[in-house]
């Protein structure tokens, strides 16, 4: 059976509202969940997912186990950049956020989906891998990192091109993936992404040599998506 998930393209949207927005979703379905009556014995009626695209304008986000010593600028570089800062409750370390780049936020029940977190992100990274896939780019996983890759093996060569990180809780996901698609890479280049120091970091405008259409480029997600999770949009938003 199918997952009934509602689905949302917020647009251009500050991190922290947004932020905010996905918490506010996220402790709605984990209340509904701890109050529901026949939930032991898998009857009871759950509440829809949520799956979110969003662009942010430029932000710097450390997960809770990141380093600050992976960002290179202090609050002041921050500020005369126009770029914002927050240490957040997501897995991963230090990525970055801006225009260009969709930024997915699944807010799914994985007991409804009837997989584990680590099936969770491999459909996350397969739904990445099949939409740059029809741009000839083929994406690979990297052993003992998340994340969407180019030449993962290839060293002097490895880059990524969709980066993932996600918060569960009583089988609740939250965060997710933020995939370059037009992204100013430049802006990578005041961190360590994702922790790393010897592995770059890449777009789907970088590797095809050209800009892309943003919304035809969420189109072919969504459907990877749907494929991946066997989902059933709910509303015809976004």
């Amino acid at each position: 059976m199918s997952y009934n998930v509602k689905f949302e393209d917020i647009g251009l949207k500050d991190y922290k509202e947004a932020w905010d927005y996905q918490a506010t979703i996220f402790e709605e379905l984990k209340r509904h969940k701890a109050e529901e009556p026949g939930r032991e014995n898998g009857v009871y009626a759950y509440k829809p997912g949520t799956l979110i695209f969003v662009e942010h304008p430029s932000v710097y986000t450390l997960g809770k186990s990141g380093s600050e010593n992976n960002l290179f600028l202090d609050n002041l570089q921050l500020r005369a950049k126009g770029a914002k800062f927050y240490r957040i409750d997501r897995g991963g370390d230090i990525t970055y956020h801006g225009p260009g780049q969709i930024v997915g936020y699944p807010i799914f029940d994985l007991e409804i989906l009837k997989i584990g977190l680590k099936e969770y992100i491999f459909r996350l990274e397969e739904a990445i891998i099949k939409t740059i896939g029809e741009f000839h780019l083929e994406g690979s996983r990297l052993q003992g990192g998340t994340g969407v890759w180019l030449d993962p093996g290839i060293k002097g060569r490895a880059r990524k091109i969709c980066a993932i990180g996600v918060k569960v809780s009583r089988y609740i996901t939250m965060h997710g993936f933020a995939f370059n698609v037009n992204t100013e890479l430049s802006w990578f280049e005041y961190i360590n992404p994702c922790g790393f120091t010897d592995k770059g970091v890449t777009s789907l405008w970088k590797e095809t040599e050209k800009k892309h259409d943003i919304e035809g480029i969420k189109s072919i997600l969504k459907e990877n998506l749907k494929d991946q999770f066997d989902l059933a949009w709910i509303n015809d938003v976004g």
